[in-house]
């Protein structure tokens, strides 16, 4: 302190002004010292050289290996069953199924028959109209009981002179009840059926059956 006091005041504070320099590079110095000395134990080994001048692979000390995470289980739904469980969804023809009929027809066993016979037993309520084109005195007469025994509705009977019939026939106008019932009538019958012709497109309603010679009745047994 005897030396600065006997400097200029402007000395003495660049003086000053040096030793705290000076003090806090010390300090700094030391702090860097220790921390290197820390650091040096955790320092790989330099990397080792292969006699042919390729680099080994480096290891990294200090690194924690980082283990893969194994997927969370996805739990079964309602729609996606566990490997060995059953489905619900039933095969064709299988338990718990739905019986398929020989066609592809889906339903009940003999469904489709009984929907059928149905059909013909209620066309039977059709107005049915019995003409004789034959050369047999009264066979409409004949036939129109006939048809009358069986259920069928006969609400006319006569003759039908304007041409020649080559076979019994039943006679509809498609798109409507007649077919179903012509087509019923002329299966128990034995007729051939077919669509009005011209002749008798504007006649009655009604099914219409002209009978000729080669009429035979009834080909339901117990008629």
């Amino acid at each position: 302190m005897n030396f600065l006091q006997g400097l200029s005041r402007p000395l003495r504070l660049a003086g000053v002004v040096l030793i705290g320099v000076a003090l806090v590079a010390v300090v700094i110095g030391g702090i860097t010292a220790l921390n290197g000395d820390g650091d040096n134990g955790q320092t790989a080994a330099p990397s080792p050289t292969a006699t042919d001048g390729t680099t080994a692979p480096t290891e990294t000390t200090g690194a924690t290996p980082t283990e893969p995470t194994p997927p969370s289980p996805v739990p079964p739904t309602s729609e996606t069953p566990p490997p060995g469980q059953p489905t619900d969804t039933a095969t064709p023809g299988g338990p718990g199924g739905t019986a398929t009929q020989p066609g592809g027809t889906t339903g009940a066993p003999g469904a489709g028959d009984g929907g059928a016979a149905a059909d013909q037993t209620a066309a039977k309520w059709v107005p049915v109209r019995v003409y004789n084109n034959s050369t047999i005195h009264g066979l409409a007469a004949r036939a129109a009981n006939e048809l009358r025994a069986n259920g069928w509705n006969v609400v006319e009977v006569g003759n039908y002179p304007q041409g020649i019939i080559p076979t019994t026939t039943v006679y509809y106008t498609p798109g409507t009840d007649e077919e179903t019932a012509a087509r019923s009538l002329a299966t128990a019958f034995g007729m051939k059926v077919e669509p009005r012709f011209d002749g008798i497109q504007d006649a009655s309603p009604g099914v219409i059956v002209i009978v000729t010679n080669d009429y035979k009745g009834s080909q339901v047994k117990g008629s």
